[in-house]
């Protein structure tokens, strides 16, 4: 199956010939690969997917609904500068980073009280999703301070990027064992027919999954907002790593967007770039071509292993802090070298959004760096 391709010279090999296999599967019916695409499990992370009537588990990913939120403060972005001491402390006491953390705080949510027996998954892990609600996790998922403007008036902003956590990786991992145990000819693109049990107890889960993904913002942006003692004037939030029943070309098709986010038009959105370079809020195109998608993000240049060998992490922060930012915490497999330059991924997707504002970073917060057993 031909499927488009955005931002083609800056995607390797490898990952267009992983999504050439997900294109080619007996149950594909359409596909794009956005600007920031790189190799991932089953699908690159960057790909889109359309099928009719099945599900495939790990064209979602293992962290179902990660989401993005930006908050905007009728704050000035001096006050960032001013009290910068304050703000940073907030979002030392506002989530909580690292694998398997839990919030101490245990806060509390309407999600909390739904129906978690859609699955056994969700049943036998809701203590754990309750314990980290309200945290942000590892990996590429952060907290930050900036500045936001609409080429009029500029505002204090608050942004973050965190997922279902533990609860909607223990969902992915057991459905991808079902799906491939059915379907072992297409290990990690094994998909499950919505018709069947496996399948509705998935897509149950993953709606779950994405509703708890919301309250996890919810709880992050209110526990920061009451410690600044301000509310945001605007909300931005979209999800990305989950599936949507949508109508594309006259027929129900479900489309899974890995590290994608939807862009249908009209639709608001946030694309993030690195630690240190700007973000966008954006406005969807609905551009059919790419099943109305955009990227997710910048996309990785590298694995995490070549960043850590590459990079200093002290001097990279050193190198930010002469630009203005800050960074609390975080890793050297995080830095703005293992990505791609966000202003040519924005570039070569104009045909898909359209910018509405800019963020700029000014205090950054991530997963602290692992010390090896021999670091002190």
């Amino acid at each position: 199956m031909f499927y488009p391709i955005w931002g083609r010279e800056g995607i390797d090999q490898n990952t267009i010939d992983q999504m050439d296999c997900a294109a080619n599967l007996p149950v594909a019916v359409g596909g794009a690969l956005m600007p920031d695409a790189h190799l991932g499990y089953g699908i690159p992370i960057g790909g889109v997917l359309a099928t009719e009537e099945v599900i495939i588990p790990y064209a979602v990913g293992v962290d179902i609904a990660c989401r993005m939120r930006v908050s905007i403060f009728n704050i000035d972005p001096k006050e960032l500068e001013h009290y910068q001491g304050h703000f940073s402390e907030v979002l030392e006491k506002g989530t909580y980073f690292g694998v398997g953390v839990t919030n101490p705080t245990e806060p509390d949510h309407p999600v909390l009280h739904e129906d978690w027996g859609v699955s056994l998954v969700t049943a036998e892990h809701k203590e754990m999703a309750r314990k980290q609600l309200g945290t942000s996790g590892s990996g590429n998922h952060f907290a930050e301070w900036g500045s936001i403007t609409n080429g009029r008036e500029t505002m204090v902003a608050l942004m973050t990027h965190s997922g279902s956590r533990g609860c909607g990786a223990k969902v992915c991992n057991l459905y991808s064992k079902v799906a491939k145990a059915m379907r072992p000819e297409y290990g990690e693109l094994a998909w499950l027919d919505l018709d069947s049990d496996q399948g509705l107890e998935y897509w149950d889960s993953m709606q779950l999954m994405g509703r708890y993904a919301t309250a996890n913002h919810d709880v992050i942006h209110d526990t920061i907002a009451g410690l600044i003692s301000a509310k945001p004037v605007a909300v931005v939030e979209n999800h990305h790593n989950f599936a949507w029943k949508e109508m594309h070309n006259g027929r129900e098709v479900i489309v899974h967007r890995k590290g994608a986010t939807p862009a249908g038009r009209g639709v608001v959105g946030v694309i993030p770039g690195s630690m240190g370079t700007r973000s966008y809020i954006v406005e969807g195109l609905g551009n059919p071509d790419s099943l109305c998608s955009s990227s997710h993000g910048a996309g990785r240049v590298m694995s995490r292993k070549q960043a850590k060998k590459e990079f200093c992490y002290e001097d990279e922060v050193a190198a930010l802090a002469e630009q203005g930012v800050t960074v609390l915490s975080a890793g050297a497999d995080e830095v703005c070298g293992v990505y791609k330059d966000i202003r040519k991924v924005m570039r070569a997707q104009q045909d898909l959004v359209k910018i509405r504002e800019t963020f700029i970073p000014k205090i950054v917060k991530m997963a602290p760096a692992k010390k090896r057993r021999w670091e002190k």
